[in-house]
């Protein structure tokens, strides 16, 4: 029998109370609301709390948010199908949810993710004192082989950061982002952060803002240097103009953020991620290459680059923004791999 959701010390009653149903759920809006139903609801307010609690208090970015709210609906339907409650959820509970995703081919990384959605989330209902234990804890997240990144092949960089022959101002653009992104290995979504503050033409570096709004700063070389002042000169001015009617949409403290923004797009707006994302498929498509490549695999060959030609770990740890050292490490497999080939070719005595 579902039974309700015990409310934390201190939170009324009223904080459980039927919600409007949304998504593929709005479709039984006008049935009568069972009880199942009602308690999975109040778990989608809960869950609501607890996504707030790791934007304000842990400083979560937006897509790791969409991440955990999309894992933990995820959960939450299945628990409606198979008319279980949350207070009812225990170890079993959680190794058939387990269970489900893989029999629907679900890949183990998409699995070890959900699974450490719930136990962050069942954590913290636990400490709200919402549920006695966390029944997620005890359950062991499949092995997986962690694949090795993807690195774009010399000639084709070659190609990738070859000035464009136009001198569109978006082309000019695309030519100095595309250097960037090799130049500082910076994530998609640091580049899309960008202001012009962010550039020290005078140090020679570029400021990037990573995961937790972590600050960072990275030298910059100066063919990348240049290709950032041919932008700036000649095509950033241009796609001002073209902006037609300035909005205060979107505010950087008092500024206009499309005044502040490094790059903008052809209405003058400041890029987005999936902006520069279509933009770099183009570019792909125009010169030729495997459009399969992604902007991140930019990044990728920027990490093992510097490992290959002697740059120490700890590094191009601080250099790509990594929390722990063991991110960094999986290049070093890379980077191994290029000096067996070498030592194969170059050794005398190598067959």
């Amino acid at each position: 029998m579902c039974t309700h959701t015990k409310p934390a010390s201190g939170q009324s009653e009223s904080a459980h109370e039927h919600i409007k149903p949304v998504g593929r759920q709005s479709e039984l809006i006008d049935k009568q609301v069972e009880p199942g139903r009602e308690q999975n609801e109040s778990m989608r307010q809960q869950i609501e709390h607890y996504l707030k609690s790791l934007r304000l208090e842990r400083n979560y970015s937006a897509h790791t948010l969409r991440a955990y709210a999309g894992d933990l609906d995820a959960f939450t339907r299945w628990l409606q199908d198979q008319d279980i409650c949350l207070t009812e959820c225990n170890t079993r509970t959680i190794r058939q949810f387990l269970a489900s995703l893989a029999a629907a081919g679900r890949s183990r990384t998409t699995i070890n993710r959900r699974l450490s959605s719930l136990r962050s989330f069942m954590s913290w209902l636990d400490e709200q004192g919402l549920l006695a234990t966390n029944p997620a804890a005890a359950n062991q997240a499949p092995k997986c082989p962690r694949p090795l990144p993807r690195l774009v092949q010399d000639s084709d960089l070659d190609k990738l950061l070859a000035n464009s022959s136009s001198n569109k101002p978006t082309d000019i653009r695309d030519d100095a982002i595309v250097e960037l992104m090799y130049a500082s290995g910076a994530r998609i979504s640091e580049l899309a952060a960008l202001s012009l503050a962010d550039i020290d033409f005078v140090q020679g570096s570029i400021r990037l803002r990573g995961k937790g709004s972590k600050q960072r700063l990275v030298p910059l070389h100066e063919l990348a240097l240049g290709k950032l002042q041919r932008y700036l000169s000649q095509a950033r001015p241009q796609l001002m103009r073209s902006l037609i009617r300035p909005r205060r949409a979107c505010v950087s403290g008092d500024k206009l953020l499309n005044e502040t923004a490094l790059f903008l797009g052809k209405s003058g707006r400041p890029l987005s991620a999936d902006s520069i994302r279509v933009a770099f498929k183009a570019r792909l498509r125009r010169l030729g290459l495997d459009t399969s490549l992604a902007p991140h695999d930019l990044r990728h060959t920027f990490a093992t680059n510097l490992l290959t030609c002697g740059a120490d770990l700890r590094s191009v740890q601080e250099l790509l923004g990594h929390a722990s050292l063991s991110s960094t490490q999986i290049y070093t497999h890379l980077s191994l791999t290029h000096l067996k080939n070498v030592a194969v070719r170059a050794h005398p005595r190598s067959e």
